[in-house]
């Protein structure tokens, strides 16, 4: 089973920039989408032979998430069921026989981290929501977490301690999250690999110069990590200032 997952910056613009194409050739059973920053029904988008789900932010055209899936899952849940968390189009989780799945895009602490306190207060409530999951089931936890958890993860850990993203405090939050049961499956298969990054700023040709961050991730819980087969970042697609990520499992 192959699952994708991409922030593609506005799912409006990067349809114009090849995502068709994109998500023909990756082919994935599951594919997960964050920061669509769109309203269900501002664009007519459907893949033969998927099913669409879509949670839009109430704000118009910020945030948002969507799945396209081939597998049809057992139930369907929007948010986290905790109202100030909710408003935003942050999570979409589905259930299937052997797993939850669960798409999120975690807010930004924002240049000024007039944010932060927010993202510590939805990081608590956020691996309290998965933690309650995993009591069923194994849970697959895909998309873009905004934090690179480790010096390893982007190109400048030493300028950039301490922005957002990189803050001691944000990194904290992602060590509690694999401490409490889970595994960064991308680290788990490669725990030394360098310059291997999803994000890059639309800044100073960092792209072309692989100066980048590594923030989505496919996190899966602890005793379902002998299912993962690969684990991939595919800095050869385009469209977004992020890259599609992936995680194979082992066919049952």
């Amino acid at each position: 089973m192959k699952l994708i997952s991409w922030n593609v910056n506005g799912l409006r613009a990067v349809v114009n920039k090849g995502f068709y194409d994109s998500f023909k050739n990756l082919d994935a059973d599951i594919f997960c989408i964050q920061e669509t920053k769109m309203q269900e029904g501002q664009l007519d988008i459907s893949f033969e032979g998927y099913k669409q789900y879509f949670n839009s932010a109430v704000r118009k055209g910020y945030s948002g998430t969507a799945i396209f899936t081939k597998i049809e899952p057992l139930s369907v849940r929007y948010g986290i069921d905790i109202e100030e968390h909710d408003n935003e189009g942050r999570v979409i989780t589905l259930e299937f026989e052997d797993f939850y799945l669960v798409n999120c895009y975690t807010p930004n602490a924002r240049r000024d981290l007039e944010r932060l306190d927010y993202r510590m207060k939805w990081e608590d409530d956020f691996r309290n929501y998965l933690l309650n999951l995993d009591k069923t089931k194994p849970v697959i936890l895909c998309g873009d977490l905004n934090v690179a958890h480790n010096e390893i993860d982007l190109k400048n850990p030493k300028s950039n301690r301490g922005n957002a993203g990189f803050t001691d405090e944000e990194r904290s939050q992602m060590t509690n999250l694999l401490n409490s049961g889970f595994v960064d499956s991308f680290r788990f298969l490669y725990p030394d690999k360098t310059d291997c990054y999803s994000w890059w700023s639309y800044m100073g040709n960092a792209r072309e110069k692989n100066i980048g961050w590594r923030i989505d991730y496919f996190i899966v819980s602890e005793r379902f990590k002998n299912n993962i087969k690969e684990a991939k970042i595919h800095p050869d697609v385009y469209g977004s200032d992020h890259c599609p990520v992936e995680l194979d499992l082992y066919e049952r």
